[in-house]
């Protein structure tokens, strides 16, 4: 082990003794403190607290709500998510409609996500676009007004894997950023705890193009309801680093740029001709250019620990420890419970909706110092946290 190893390492064993406080207050629900505790632990936090340091660590994540159990992006999962005690949750991807109000969707692209193809009305507005330099068929949000937007439901998005949540195909709309802003608001009284939110800017270069800018949108709706701040309950996330520039510029809140795989290009970069790849990014160079506007990093997994040829992972890299040395937390994406989003050593039989040994799985990235993950299953998050914590 050479010496960042052992700092690393050093420094994880120390997050985790000083942490358990805030893992009993923040998780009180999951460890049975009693709801006076809780909502005494709430009082202290107040409004936001004291920003992604009120968080507990390593932070759950309710990837686009609870879309393990229902379909992504909907009040329902985003309810489900806080109910199974999710420390944020990510509400939502922000794409924009046509008259310019901002909606939560993973994308544009809204044929697999809603019933749109059953509404004759809306078959003439199937097109092909090209969504950041690749051809996509189907029904997009800047083609349809809010009030158009609001007379489909959504649906499962992978009912491969997720046939059960194919259940509540049709129970719920389209959200809207605003909405969210306002549930927000609304959960967090309820709760009786400051509920936390961490939204996305979805292409931000293609919309721009259109004449529909997103970061303003984002920061214009922060700024109504007062959750513009350094310490405001919302994390914002893109994958576009100009995009996160951009709000950087806007807003104070906690940003972070997002890492898709190493020899990929943020589209931004695409556009620009800058020849960067995400490898150059997790780079200390990289890093410390991050560190220059935002306050963390979402990579995928794999950045973390890479997967070998059969599946299998690898040994991790180094970029925990880059990030920390610079200052900046990680958030990576994303644990499924699902065989076919685990590694391949944590796989059960090949059954495409079964459950692989995911607890194994989150053990080994959690291992790494991490700071939080994202994770569809929120409820197997906070238990392999608890399994973390302990050892």
């Amino acid at each position: 082990m050479d010496s960042d190893q052992a700092n690393e390492q050093t420094r994880g064993t120390g997050r985790r003794a000083l942490l358990g406080a805030a893992v009993l207050g923040a998780g009180g629900a999951v460890l049975g403190l009693s709801g006076t505790a809780r909502a005494a632990e709430a009082r202290t936090a107040g409004h936001g607290g004291g920003g992604l340091k009120s968080l507990p660590v390593p932070t759950i994540i309710g990837h686009r709500g609870a879309s393990g159990y229902r379909p992504e992006h909907t009040f329902g999962s985003y309810e489900l998510a806080l109910d199974l005690g999710a420390d944020v949750v990510e509400a939502g991807d922000l794409v924009p409609t046509k008259d310019g109000h901002l909606v939560c969707r993973h994308e544009p692209e809204i044929g697999g996500t809603t019933d749109v193809a059953s509404h004759p009305e809306f078959a003439d507005r199937r097109t092909t676009k090209v969504l950041d330099g690749v051809p996509t068929t189907g029904w997009f949000t800047e083609d349809f007004t809010l009030a158009e937007l609001k007379t489909l439901r959504a649906v499962e998005r992978i009912p491969a894997n997720r046939p059960h949540n194919t259940l509540y195909n049709g129970r719920w709309e389209i959200p809207t950023f605003e909405e969210v802003l306002r549930w927000q608001d609304e959960q967090t009284r309820k709760r009786g705890k400051q509920v936390w939110i961490y939204p996305e800017t979805k292409h931000p270069t293609y919309f721009r193009k259109l004449g529909l800018g997103l970061e303003e949108r984002v920061a214009k709706l922060l700024r109504k309801y007062g959750k513009d701040g350094r310490n405001s309950p919302v994390i914002l996330q893109s994958f576009e680093p100009t995009s996160i520039e951009r709000l950087n510029r806007l807003v104070d809140n906690p940003l972070v740029v997002l890492l898709s795989s190493a020899n990929s290009r943020p589209y931004d970069f695409v556009e620009a001709n800058d020849p960067r790849t995400v490898a150059d990014l997790v780079t200390p160079k990289g890093l410390r250019e991050i560190a220059g506007y935002a306050q963390g990093i979402g990579p995928t997994l794999d950045l973390i620990i890479p997967k070998k040829a059969d599946g299998t992972l690898a040994e991790p890299t180094t970029l925990v420890s880059d990030a920390h040395k610079v200052g900046l937390i990680l958030h990576p994406y994303t644990v499924r419970n699902e065989n076919p989003f685990l590694p391949a050593e944590y796989r059960k039989g090949t059954a495409a909706d079964a459950y692989g040994d995911v607890f194994g799985a989150f053990k080994t990235y959690l291992a790494t110092g991490i700071d939080g993950v994202f994770t569809d299953n929120a409820d197997t998050g906070l238990l392999a946290r608890a399994d973390f914590l302990k050892d």
